[in-house]
C-alpha cells in the first residue's frame, strides 16, 4: 500500500525563546528560533510547528499538544533558579520566566501523555528541573575549565566527545559511543531529576551531557546542539519516532 505522505509527515512542536531582538529598522521583543532547528526538522520530513511562551500553555497544555506528534525543547537563555528552588548565582543572566512556565508545563504533561520529548541544551536541564532536578547555575567554578563554552555566541572550536551509555536510547539515535559535539553552555544538571538516568558524560570532566527517562518510550535530552551539525542524526531520529506513531494510528 502506498503511503500518502501528506498523513505520514510528523508535526514537531518546537518551543520558541523570547528575546529582544534587532531585525531591519525594529529593536523590539520577539518570538524567536535559531534557523537550524526548524532547518534539520524540515529536512527530516516533519512540520516544524513554533511555540510561543503563552500564559494559557501553563493552565492547558493539552491544547497545543493534542495537535503534536512529537515535542522539541530548544536552547537558549538561562533557566530561572526560581523554578527549581534556588538562588541565582551572579553569572545566572537573562533568564525569561514566563517561557520557562510555559515550557515546564509543557513537557511535564508530553512525558506524562507518553510523547515522543528531545530537548536540547537548555531543553536538557528543563527535562531535569520538570521532573524534580537542580543545576549547577556556573560550571566553570564546578569543573574549573570554560572548555563548556570557549567562544560564547560561536560553535566555532566547540567540539569535545561524549561517551555514551551501550545499549541507551542516546547511543542508539546517534549509532556510535564516543561521539563528538557541538558545546555552548555553561550551566548543567545537578540532582538528577525523578526516573531519569545519565546515558552520556563528557569525556572532558564527566559532566552530564545525556539524560532519558527509561520508564517512558522516548524521552532524550543532549547538552549539546545537534542543529549546529550536518551529520547529526539526533533531530531526524525524534522525528522517525513521530512518524512511526502517526503510521501506527492509521
Amino acid at each position: 500500500m502506498m503511503v500518502d505522505m501528506s498523513e505520514s509527515r510528523p508535526v514537531i512542536g518546537i518551543a520558541t525563546a523570547l528575546e529582544r531582538a534587532r531585525y531591519g529598522m525594529w529593536d523590539a521583543s520577539c518570538f524567536l528560533l535559531q534557523v537550524g532547528y526548524v532547518r534539520s526538522l524540515q529536512q527530516a520530513g516533519a512540520w516544524a510547528l513554533m511555540i510561543p511562551p503563552d500564559p494559557a500553555l501553563v493552565e492547558s497544555p493539552d491544547e497545543i499538544l493534542d495537535r503534536l506528534d512529537a515535542l522539541v525543547l530548544a536552547g537558549g537563555a538561562d533557566i530561572d533558579p526560581a523554578s527549581y528552588g534556588a538562588a541565582p548565582h551572579p553569572e545566572t543572566l537573562g533568564t525569561v520566566p514566563a517561557r520557562d512556565e510555559a515550557e515546564l508545563a509543557l513537557v511535564r504533561r508530553a512525558i506524562e501523555r507518553d510523547l515522543p520529548v528531545l530537548g536540547i541544551c537548555r531543553g536538557m536541564q528543563l527535562i531535569n528541573i520538570a521532573l524534580g532536578g537542580t543545576l549547577n547555575q556556573h560550571l566553570p567554578d564546578l569543573v574549573g575549565h570554560d572548555d563548556h563554552r570557549r567562544n560564547p555566541g560561536s560553535f566555532d572550536g566547540s567540539e569535545h566527545d561524549v561517551r555514551l551509555e551501550p545499549g541507551s536510547l542516546a547511543a542508539r539515535v546517534i549509532g556510535e559511543e564516543i561521539h563528538s559535539t557541538k558545546s555552548h553552555h555553561h550551566q548543567g544538571v545537578d540532582a538528577l531529576g525523578e526516573g531519569l538516568v545519565i546515558s552520556g558524560r563528557s569525556v572532558l570532566d564527566d559532566l552530564p551531557e545525556a539524560l532519558e527517562a527509561p520508564e517512558s518510550t522516548w524521552v532524550l535530552g543532549v547538552q549539546w546542539h545537534p542543529e549546529a551539525d550536518p551529520d547529526s542524526s539526533v533531530l531526524a531520529a525524534v522525528v522517525e519516532e513521530a512518524r512511526s506513531r502517526r503510521l501506527a494510528r492509521r
